[in-house]
């Protein structure tokens, strides 16, 4: 999903133009395959375990910007979401949320939480919070669905606290609810109404809040109907299901918002919300859109399982987000009921045929 962070030296560029933005840099420190790794075929498995092995250090990722790399947590959340939704990856996974609880990690991800606080961030931490089973109320010293609950406006939109703008958009609103749905006082129902009645006339549902035209997005609709499914909005939902396979490609996947080629972080955040929703048909068409970016055995060793961006081919610069985002549509499982609980806790690789000895 779009990455949703800050970071010092990047704290005026917006949310969405970091997540086209910046590479992921993994290749110098990457965690070396474990020979005791499983072997597997299935294709979710395949990418969340490859995407194990590229994080850096073994605990998170790092992108780059301007030739300095700068700790990527938006894309270490990614990763957790995704060992989840694999079922795997355990032991990658617990040390990610290990590196993701540190005090200088979290406040410079969510904010100090006073002068400088970001909702989409906040929200996506605690999904992956509680993901994890973690303790959203105490996790690294901070009570993350208050400081997310503490976000809300009174017309019911999640928004920064920042003195660098309010960056606040459909993605946070949406992990938001589906974040704070997950808790004992589940999601509040001015922000279900703020999210439900930004829908376009045509199902979708914009990035930006407020514009004078409304124009659907197909990430941000694959989340919104994933919130509001969850929250009682089965109307809304629909509709935005509906609109989502209208914008489905003749090749089964999705593009980007204002691009006609499909990529696999649309198309595995599409392809997680049909599945989810019960469009089982068009679902398919997506999943197997992926499997045809996924890296095979006739790919080198080193990137099997890894899934590309597009049709260009792997490219190191992008392969972790574009996996980490596929993995999603792979395994199928909504964000609602992602759970680490019982995950293998290894990195399988891709199961291929051992070349004949001569």
């Amino acid at each position: 999903m779009p990455t949703l962070r800050r970071t010092p030296g990047l704290l005026a560029i917006p949310a969405l133009a970091l997540a086209t933005a910046l590479p992921a840099a993994t290749a110098a420190h990457a965690a070396p395959a474990d020979a005791a790794s499983s072997r597997t075929v299935r294709p979710d498995a395949a990418a969340a375990g490859w995407l194990a092995r590229q994080l850096v250090d073994g605990d998170h990722f790092e992108s780059v910007f301007n030739g300095t790399a700068y700790p990527d947590p938006g894309l270490t959340i990614d990763a957790v979401l995704a060992f989840a939704a694999a079922h795997g990856s355990e032991q990658a996974a617990a040390k990610a949320t290990a590196w993701l609880a540190r005090p200088e990690i979290i406040s410079g991800y969510l904010g100090d939480g006073t002068t400088e606080a970001y909702a989409g961030a906040t929200a996506k931490l605690l999904l992956a919070v509680e993901v994890r089973g973690a303790d959203p109320a105490g996790f690294g010293g901070v009570d993350l669905p208050a400081r997310l609950r503490s976000l809300q406006t009174t017309e019911g939109r999640f928004s920064d606290r920042s003195q660098w703008g309010d960056y606040s958009n459909a993605f946070g609103q949406s992990l938001a609810l589906i974040a704070l749905h997950r808790t004992p006082g589940d999601a509040p129902s001015a922000a279900v109404d703020f999210l439900a009645n930004s829908q376009c006339a045509d199902g979708g549902f914009p990035v930006s809040f407020g514009q004078a035209t409304c124009t659907g997005d197909p990430d941000a609709t694959a989340l919104a109907v994933q919130a509001l499914a969850a929250t009682g909005r089965a109307a809304k939902a629909s509709a935005g299901l509906t609109w989502l396979t209208s914008h489905q490609g003749a090749d089964g996947g999705f593009a980007a918002a204002g691009a006609t080629a499909s990529n696999a972080n649309t198309t595995g955040l599409a392809t997680q919300a049909l599945l989810s929703g019960g469009r089982f048909g068009a679902g398919l068409k997506g999943w197997s859109r992926l499997v045809k970016f996924q890296q095979g055995c006739a790919a080198d060793p080193a990137v099997r399982g890894a899934v590309a961006y597009d049709a260009s081919g792997f490219n190191a610069g992008n392969g972790a987000r574009a996996t980490a985002q596929a993995v999603l549509g792979l395994a199928g499982t909504p964000l609602t009921t992602l759970s680490a609980a019982g995950a293998r806790p290894d990195a399988p690789t891709l199961a291929c045929p051992v070349p004949a000895s001569h």
